[in-house]
């Protein structure tokens, strides 16, 4: 069954690592409340720097920094449209300022990706 997922990396400083997990929770919920089929977001743990790329470089992760490494998965590319037009309509997220966050938001990179093997 082929799936589509958003996938995101982010550097997160690590003092803020509970602030950036209390944010996730409430964002699961919502994704998943409107239908989203998974929700997962992880935190670095074995993540080195690279000699030519790398997680840490991706980010231009500094010091006082980890990643975060998440994903959403959906049904389809079509559902994850649906899907993610009712959470950016949703007043709990329209709420959140990015200027608030508990990472730098200009530094996430993300994207959809159409799966391709999957067991």
């Amino acid at each position: 069954m082929a799936r589509y997922v958003d996938g995101f990396l982010v550097p997160v400083p690590s003092d803020n690592v509970e602030a950036y997990r209390k944010l996730a929770r409430k964002a699961g919920k919502i994704w998943m409340e409107y239908g989203a089929l998974e929700y997962v977001e992880c935190i670095g743990d074995d993540v080195k720097p690279g000699k030519l790329t790398s997680f840490p470089q991706a980010v231009k992760q500094k010091a006082d920094e980890t990643v975060a490494f998440s994903w959403i998965v959906y049904k389809s590319r079509k559902h994850r449209d649906e899907v993610n037009a009712k959470v950016m309509a949703d007043p709990r997220i329209a709420a959140m300022d990015p200027k608030t966050m508990p990472f730098d938001a200009k530094r996430m990179i993300f994207g959809g990706f159409k799966s391709i093997v999957e067991f």
